[in-house]
């Protein structure tokens, strides 16, 4: 018997914990947040970001999609987000607030080699975000992005999960506009405080899409909180960021049920 931790993304890693050999699972899951700061404006943007999620997950694949409900205040006009932070800024000193439906995500996690002695589990991994948000009102840049990465996770003794990813992301640009391809990337360690309470903390960064502006750099911890040896339970998590590119501070609290 061994621990084991699935990480489900959205912006911050969501750790699930459970007991024995991985079974095939379906898990419903939301983990609504909220987000403030400059972002590289001159005002302040609010971002509320609620995704929800259906994930289904087997001993080699993990299959992800996303649908997100979003609304924003202080963007500046002509400034648009993309998957709940800010893509373009605008130079208009003019704000203006929408929510709305997201950015549409699908990913799909295959785990090549498996953890073995000193080797670490190889995970290569695909995304697309649709752009489903709306382009007019600023929630997205109404284009799709494709990303394709690599995550590296291991164990240390027998409650410590090291883990690392990097991925490159094709941005899809409005018209009349240019915005760049970026790398992302985090790392960190998830540790289990007890079988179902769960501690991480990671960094994570990305290049900027929009050039002269500095790419999202923060820090996050996360605590999980697990009701079910399945992994049914919830979770809070609070986010710092250290560049101009990031919001000055965010957090969420969310749940899950797995079947």
């Amino acid at each position: 018997m061994r621990t084991w931790i699935k990480r489900c993304g959205s912006g911050v890693a969501c750790l699930l914990a459970a007991h024995g050999a991985m079974a095939a699972s379906l898990t419903l899951g939301a983990l609504p947040s909220y987000f403030s700061g400059t972002y590289g404006v001159q005002s302040t943007i609010h971002i509320l970001y609620v995704p929800a999620y259906l994930q289904y997950r087997d001993p080699e694949w993990r299959l992800k999609l996303t649908v997100p409900y979003i609304a924003v205040s202080g963007l500046p006009k002509g400034a648009s987000l993309s998957g709940g932070s800010v893509a373009q800024r605008g130079g208009s000193s003019q704000t203006t607030s929408a929510s709305g439906l997201g950015d549409i995500w699908l990913a799909a996690h295959y785990t090549l080699l498996p953890e073995k002695g000193l080797m670490p589990a190889v995970v290569p991994y695909a995304k697309v975000k649709f752009g489903t948000a709306s382009a007019a009102n600023g929630l997205g840049t109404g284009r799709n992005d494709y990303e394709v990465g690599l995550g590296l996770n291991t164990t240390i003794g027998t409650n410590v999960f090291p883990f690392v990813h990097i991925a490159y992301r094709i941005v899809g640009s409005p018209p009349g506009q240019s915005l760049q391809n970026i790398l992302t990337y985090n790392g960190g360690a998830s540790i289990a405080l007890t079988p179902r309470r769960i501690f991480t903390l990671m960094y994570a960064g990305a290049g900027s899409e929009q050039a002269g502006y500095a790419g999202p750099s923060d820090v996050i911890a996360a605590l999980n909180f697990n009701v079910t040896r399945a992994g049914s339970g919830f979770q809070v998590y609070v986010d710092k960021g250290l560049s101009s590119g990031s919001a000055d501070f965010g957090g969420g609290v969310g749940g899950q049920v797995v079947f």
